[in-house]
């Protein structure tokens, strides 16, 4: 058994849910596709596959599987791709993570773009705001917002983002507008973050980090509850310079307490250093830095 033809022939009837498909993309017949999965899973002592005469499923087995050998055969066709010259157009599966939030809001927009220029690549998009390893989770490159810890990854810094204070005029002219992080006692807050954060908001002072303790009358794990009760006059919230960008501009909110803002932290795309820089990854970053504006200061 030829285990990179079995393994092109296990992912072929993953993703075509059936043998027969399978067989017709590899040019194959179908009794040499179940031989070729049938002779793998001996090897593997797993059954990969669970076969019914309706449809073809993964196993617990065949799911874990799946993943590693899509990750083989990408470096294969990278390896070749290095002896004998890079191709001019990408193609095969981009598999990206990147944070909910933005991912939805700035790197969605990129991949439509991505899909529409390079018609021989398919863009599996993974948003999460869990920190996942890239190897192990089969993925290609991961847009990530904050310093980096030391690691094996390459980092291209794409742009940066501060955390800042917004409220809406309205609630400004009523209210004041705050002069000094101190000041923010005498205001309604509303808290946005992970329902278990501590509660104080760090600024810039002197030269030094304060916090300053928040007692917020709304508190929500949601960045666009947040921002649309602060547009409703709720108070001063929190936020992350992208997720108030539409409103900023549109006039429902203004920034305050912006020279007491800590510095911005940096937008990274990573990818593994384990792995060749692909045309894939190549091209995606290039048109990240062609027609995005991440740099939210």
């Amino acid at each position: 058994m030829d285990r990179i033809d079995a393994m092109q022939a296990f992912v072929a009837v993953a993703d075509l849910e059936g043998f027969a498909p399978a067989a017709r993309k590899l040019g194959l017949s179908p009794s040499a596709v179940t031989r070729l999965i049938a002779a793998l899973e001996e090897r593997l002592g797993a059954r990969l596959l669970q076969r019914t005469t309706r449809q073809v499923t993964l196993t617990d087995a065949g799911s874990r599987y799946l993943e590693r050998a899509r990750r083989i055969l990408a470096d294969i066709g990278e390896a070749e791709d290095a002896v004998g010259g890079e191709r001019t157009r990408p193609e095969g599966r981009l598999v990206i993570s990147a944070p909910m939030g933005f991912g939805r809001l700035h790197v969605g927009p990129v991949v439509s773009t991505y899909l529409t220029r390079y018609p021989d690549v398919g863009v599996d998009l993974r948003l999460s705001d869990r920190v996942i390893n890239l190897v192990e989770d089969g993925v290609d490159l991961a847009v990530r917002i904050g310093h980096l810890p030391d690691s094996t990854l390459v980092a291209r810094h794409v742009g940066e983002m501060r955390r800042i204070v917004v409220a809406s005029p309205g609630y400004l002219k009523a209210r004041g507008e705050p002069k000094r992080p101190a000041d923010i006692s005498g205001h309604d807050t509303i808290q946005f973050g992970p329902m278990s954060a501590a509660l104080d908001w760090r600024f810039v002072e002197n030269d030094r980090e304060i916090r300053v303790a928040s007692a917020p009358r709304f508190a929500t794990n949601s960045s666009d509850a947040a921002i649309r009760h602060a547009e409703q006059d709720g108070g001063l919230t929190r936020v992350m310079a992208y997720q108030a960008a539409e409103s900023l501009k549109a006039g429902r909110l203004k920034v305050v307490l912006r020279a007491f803002e800590l510095p911005a932290m940096p937008i990274h795309i990573v990818y593994p250093t384990s792995r060749l820089l692909s045309a894939k990854v190549r091209t995606f970053i290039d048109l990240v830095t062609e027609i995005s504006d991440w740099h939210f200061g």
